[in-house]
Parts: structure tokens; sequence; C-alpha cells
């Protein structure tokens, strides 16, 4: 054996590398012993004791021993260890004659043992510079080495995110990472709603549910401070969120949009401090987006002053109520006004559900609706009213209302007008939702990135293991969401401010602005977190990593406040009113220079050197970027109108063709919503005067862009905009984008300075 182990001949030397990697893959069986056997008998520059040696080693009927594989390793790491990362096994093997046995190469054909070795590699299939690296003890490389930097001032980023209100958002979060409101188990259904009823109790007492509200009722008059504080408890507990809305946002809101004085004076302060728990009773069984559609009826008595409140059959009852099922004592009704039998319409009431000690009252129904996929704190019920009589001031009456002598009155004499403006008061529900949405993007980001960035696994041969988040398809899966983030939280800043401003010409645009983010940005945490549980492998399926309650909780966001698909034919819609308006304001010169205007517009961005652009300056550039999307944004948008044009002259339903056209109409909102995000992140982007922070926030801006252009190149490439050379060069830029962005990511996810008492995920603390 020890003959066999001093490897005595120089072809066996040379050839060393290669018997032990074949040996290492696999058993060597006929298949592989081909290449072997065809090259040994060429190699008439093998000596006979060389040829002797390697048959016998490469015998499948007697492989090496333990010991010699051992011992070949050693032998190949030690010479291999000396000296620099070799191309293939040939040269490592040619560099390992050239040490243990100096002597034999005056008489050794070297050209000739390279040329043949290296054909034997190829037909083996090894990948010798890969091989070679397997026998060195450490190895460095462009992956190895990238790492985590902090090129910016984190707290200046936190600050800019946060904005005027940042000393409410650090209050609100240094409150919410005390004992009080520490994670409780959500498996017993009754102790974890109560528990949810007592932190918004807590809330309450600080002031928190109020802060919405006028002063007189102990509020702030602050609609602001209340999005911002909806946005920070949503890195603590979502059902707490959904609790807390339900009580002051929904339930308190419709009280003081839809009311007037009287109602304000009698509920407001109850309703801030929780003494008064309440519900928001809209959604029916049978009548889901549609609230024009609800059957619950209200019926006006002139002679009692009375209104009957009544539930005409089961699927009309009000379903997936917050707060109805254990702590609501009284719910803002929806429901058709009837007086004399002649029906008015969708108006709101006042109608009391339970008494002090919690006691359903008398003709009220509410089933509990259970165990639900997420926000278990929230007690969601369904109600039905048999022949509820409640007074006449329990009406709110400020679009609607019955006169002294029992006829309906309105300010607004269009039903429909009506109808949207009472609907158009809640419209910061569209805002909150969001704004909630993205806080939980934010924390499962944070979650995945930081484990990323920590975990180790796998790393290139005879190297050590490297971050996940070195490696470019990790990358590609979290960072365009985390880019997509930072664009979708500068635009509902945008919205927010438009809403706080609005003015009543401007409503059309603002609700369908909400409408939108609203829409857009819930997909993007449902699609965000399932990522970031896919990324953090096993690690993200324990319900210690939290992300599995970020996505049972935020599923139903799609959902609330109006189904997405609905909400962005909403929005379609609104655009193509605008549109049509747009033309209707125009005589026939206008709307000829208008079109020839756009055709120009069309040829010039269709230039034959524009398509086929794949200079980086061009790429990375922000006037191509939001050209893109407002060419995108436009010709949907002028197809759409010319295709409804098209069915319905030629006879066809409008109901039918808006019905055919669903799926335009969809792509319609989604372009226009990415636009305004795009231009809004353009915009911060100019405005922030630290160049770190400018210059990260650029890159961010430059990969949402672009994530967006190649995710929609098909689009692109049917219209003529793009050509295949501009979208690859594109898909190229992503991922130098991603790679260049990845030292950045931890710090980017740190500056939403989430406390690690809310984060609460091991893996990321």
């Amino acid at each position: 054996m020890q003959q066999t182990l001093n490897l005595p001949t120089p072809g066996a030397l040379v050839l060393l590398p290669v018997v032990y990697m074949v040996w290492s893959e696999t058993l060597i069986d006929g298949q592989e012993n081909k290449p072997f056997l065809k090259f040994l008998s060429q190699a008439d520059w093998l000596s006979e004791e060389d040829k002797s040696f390697l048959k016998e080693k490469l015998s499948p009927e007697s492989p090496p021993t333990r010991e010699e594989m051992e011992f070949w390793w050693e032998t190949v790491h030690a010479a291999s260890e000396e000296s620099k990362n070799y191309p293939n096994l040939v040269s490592l093997g040619i560099d390992l004659l050239k040490k243990a046995r100096p002597e034999a190469l005056y008489s050794f054909p070297l050209q000739r043992a390279e040329k043949e070795l290296a054909q034997l590699e190829k037909d083996l299939g090894i990948v010798g510079q890969a091989a070679a690296l397997s026998f060195k003890s450490s190895h460095s490389n462009v992956s190895t080495q990238y790492e985590t930097r902090e090129d910016f001032a984190v707290q200046a980023l936190t600050e800019l995110l946060d904005g005027p209100r940042k000393p409410l958002i650090d209050s609100l979060k240094q409150y919410l990472a005390t004992e009080d409101f520490a994670y409780i188990q959500p498996d017993d259904l009754e102790k974890y709603r109560n528990q949810v009823l007592s932190w918004c109790r807590l809330l309450a007492g600080k002031g928190y549910g109020s802060i919405g509200y006028p002063t007189d009722y102990g509020g702030k008059d602050d609609m602001e401070a209340y999005f911002t504080v909806m946005e920070t408890l949503s890195y603590r507990d979502l059902s707490l969120v959904i609790k807390f809305g339900v009580q002051f946002g929904l339930w308190g809101m419709s009280v003081l949009s839809l009311g007037t004085k009287k109602h304000h004076d009698k509920y407001l302060k109850a309703i801030g401090t929780l003494e008064l728990p309440g519900c928001f009773a809209m959604t029916e069984t049978n009548h889901g987006s549609n609230v024009k559609g609800i059957e619950t009826r209200a019926s006006y008595d002139h002679e009692s002053k009375t209104f009957t409140i009544h539930t005409p059959h089961r699927d009309a009852r009000k379903e997936y109520i917050g707060n109805a099922a254990l702590h609501g004592r009284m719910a803002t009704v929806f429901a058709k006004l009837l007086i004399d039998g002649k029906d008015y319409g969708v108006s709101t009431f006042l109608v009391p559900l339970r008494d002090e000690a919690g006691t359903t009252l008398p003709g009220i129904t509410i089933t509990d609706c259970g165990r639900k996929m997420g926000l278990n704190g929230v007690d969601n019920g369904l109600i039905s009213f048999d022949n509820v009589v409640i007074p006449k001031e329990n009406m709110l009456d400020r679009f609607s209302s019955v006169d002294a002598q029992g006829n309906f009155q309105s300010p607004i004499a269009s039903d429909n007008k009506r109808f949207f403006t009472m609907l158009g008061t809640l419209v910061g529900g569209r805002i909150g939702i969001p704004r909630s949405a993205l806080a939980a993007a934010k924390s499962g980001l944070t979650i995945a990135i930081r484990y990323g960035d920590r975990r180790k696994q796998f790393g290139p041969e005879g190297g050590e293991e490297i971050p996940i988040l070195n490696y470019r398809m990790h990358q590609r899966r979290l960072i365009p969401l985390l880019a997509k983030t930072y664009a979708c939280h500068f635009a509902m800043e945008y919205v927010t401010n438009r809403f706080l401003k609005r003015q009543e010409e401007e409503m059309q645009e603002i609700e369908a602005l909400a409408a939108g983010m609203k829409a857009y940005v819930t997909w993007h945490t449902t699609a965000t977190l399932q990522e970031c549980r896919e990324a953090c492998g096993g690690k993200g399926y324990l319900s210690e990593n939290r992300i599995d309650a970020l996505k049972n909780d935020t599923d139903i966001y799609t959902t609330f406040e109006g189904d997405n698909t609905v909400l962005m034919q909403l929005v379609a819609k609104s655009r193509l009113s605008a549109y049509k308006e747009q033309f209707e304001n125009m005589n026939l010169f206008t709307i000829i220079n208008y079109v020839a205007s756009k055709t120009k517009t069309s040829i010039t961005e269709k230039n034959p050197l524009i398509i086929r652009n794949t200079d980086e300056n061009h790429l990375l550039d922000p006037d191509f970027h939001l050209s893109a999307f407002e060419y995108r944004e436009n010709s949907i948008l002028d197809a759409a109108a010319r295709r409804l044009k098209r069915l319905m002259d030629e006879g066809m339903d409008p109901f039918d063709a808006v019905n055919v056209s669903q799926h335009h109409l969809v792509n319609v909102g989604q372009a226009y919503i990415e636009r305004v995000i795009l231009g809004k992140f353009i915009q911060k982007v100019k405005q922030t005067p630290d160049p770190a922070i400018q210059t990260v926030l650029n890159k961010l801006c430059n990969l949402f862009a672009l994530y967006q252009l190649e995710t929609h190149k098909g689009w692109y490439l049917e219209q003529g905009y793009m050509e295949g050379v501009k979208t690859k060069s594109i898909r190229k830029m992503v991922n130098q984008l991603c790679w260049e962005i990845r030292k950045d990511a931890v710090p980017l996810v740190n500056a939403f300075a989430i406390p690690d008492a809310c984060l609460a995920a091991p893996i990321a603390l």
C-alpha cells in the first residue's frame, strides 16, 4: 500500500487531480471509464508504469480505499494551497508534477499533455476551474467579498420617511414597545379579542382614538395624525389596527362626516374614549361592493316620528361587520329610506345593538363570523334587524333628512351625486388601509432582508459559505419589492396630502387616486409577504418569525374597502370620464391639433434610435422612464375609450360593453396608478437635499421604473415602443441595480425604524 500511496510515476501525478475528482463525484462504471480508456490508448507519452497504475486505480472492480482518497487529496491540496487559482485540473496536475518531481520535467511532453488532458476533462464533463478550487482551503471572489455597508445616514433617511410626524411616530412606537402591548397567542379567540379591545382602550386613554375629531369633542382635529397612528400601529398587531380603525375611523368618522351637530354632541366624545363601542354596518351578504343595491329598509312613520329598520331576508343581513360579534353597542346602518312606500335611496341611521351590560336588544340578531384566516382579534359578525324602531333623530342627516312635514330633504338634488358624495366622505378608509398594508410589507422585508444578510449557505468551491443575499436570484426576489415599497410610501404621502387639502371639484380625482392606491398597494403587500416567506425558507414558516401573521392578517386587505379588481375599474371609469370631458371642452380645430400632437409624439417616441437605445445613461434617465409610463397610460386609456365607443356604436348595451372590456379597464387603472407613483418618486428624489440619501433613492427609483418596464415588456414589444435588444438591456440593468442596492438593503430596511419589540422575529433581531 505504501508504494501505491507514494505515486512514483510522473504521469500519475499529472492525472491525479482528475482521477481524484472523478472518484469523489461518483463510482466509476463503464460509461465513465470509456474516456479514460480512449485517453490511455492514445497517450503514448505515458510510460507503461503510468498506464498500469492508472488502469488499476480506474478499475470499477477495485475502487480506491478511503486512505488512498485522503492521501490523494492531501497531495493535491498541498500543491494547490501554495499557488494561484487554476483555470483547469490540467494546470493543477502539471504544477503538482513541478513541485513533487521537478527532475521529470526535462523529459515530460508538457504541451502535448496539456492538450490531451484538456480534452479528457471535456469528455468527462468536468468544469476545470471550479473543480480546481475544491482543493483549496479558502477561496475569495466578488460574491464572497460583497457585504452590507452604510453609505448614508440611516437616521436621516428615517426622518425623511417620517417627515413632520416623526415625534408622533416615535412616541407611539415607544409606547407600543412596552409590556402593555406584548404579543399573545391568537389561539384562544375570546382572550385575543378581549386583549385587542383592552389595547384599544389604552390607546383611547392616551388620546390616539379621538385624534382626528374636532377639539370640542376631545380630539385634535388632525386627520393626518390619525392616518399616521393607523400606520404606526400596523408595526405591532394588525387586529389592533383594524379594531382601532373600525371604532375610531369607520364608526366615529361616519357619525362625524354623515351626522350633524346634534349627533356630534351626543356621541363623539364617548366614541373617542371607547365608552361607546360601535360598528359600521354597510356590507350585506347579497351586495358586497354594490352599496346602492342593499336591501335593508328604513321605513319612516310620520305619526310616531320613527324609523323601522328591517332585514327583509337572510341574504340581506349585514355581514362581516367589525365589533359586532362581541363589543359593539351601536351601529351606523346603511339602509334604503322609504317614505310612504317610496324609495329615496341609501341613507344612514344610528341603531342601538346592545345595552350597557352587553345584552343584545330586542329585534337584533347577531351571529359570530367565527375564526377567520387572519385578524382573529377582531370580532366580526352578521347583524339582522327585525322591525327595530329608532327615533327620527337617529338618522344621520347631513346629506339627507326628513323634515317636520314628513318630506324627504337633501342639499344635493341629484340622487346619484348625493349617494357618491355620502360615500366620498368615507374615502379616508381607502387611505388608512394601504398605509397599514405598506407597514406590513416593510415589516416582512425587514425580516427577510436582515435574515438574508446573516443566513449563509453554499459558496464557491474551496471557499466559505456566503450570505444568501449575495445570490443574484435572492436579490431579484426581494430588492425590486423593496424599491416598490419605497415608491408606494412616497405616493401615499402625496395621496394623503391631496385628501387632507381636498377641494370639492377635485373629489372625483382624489377618490380614484385613493381607490387605485388602495388596490395597488394591498396587491403589492400580498405579493411581497409571500416572497418574504419563501425567501426565509423554513424559518419563514415558523410562527415565531411573524411572517405567517402578517400574511394572514393582510390577505383580507385586498377586499377591505372594496374588492381591488372592482376598485381598479372605478379608477378606469374616472379616467375615461376625464378623457371624455377633455374632448367635450374642445372644438373641432383643437381636437385635430390634439390628435396630431399625440401622433407626432408617438412617432418621436418610436424613433428607431430610441426604441433600440441601450445606452446606460438613457436606460437610467428618469425622463425616459416617465415618458414610457405616460405612453403606456395614454395608449391604454385611448384604446379603452375607442373600444367602448366602437362596441356601443355597433349597438351593444353599455353594461355589456363595459363587461366585455373589464380586463382592459383594470389595465387602465393600473397604468394610471403606476405613472402617478413613478412621478412622485422622481419628484422626491429631486427634492432630497442629502447627496448620499439622494443617490440611494435614485437607484431605488430607477429599479422601480425599470422593473415595471420589464414586467410590461410584452406590451411595449407589441406596441413597437421597444425592440428586443432594449428589453434585454433593461433586464440586465435590473440585475445590476439589484446587485448595487444589495449593500444598502439592510440600512434601507433599518430606516423603517421598526422597534425590535414590534418586529419580534428572532431571525431579524
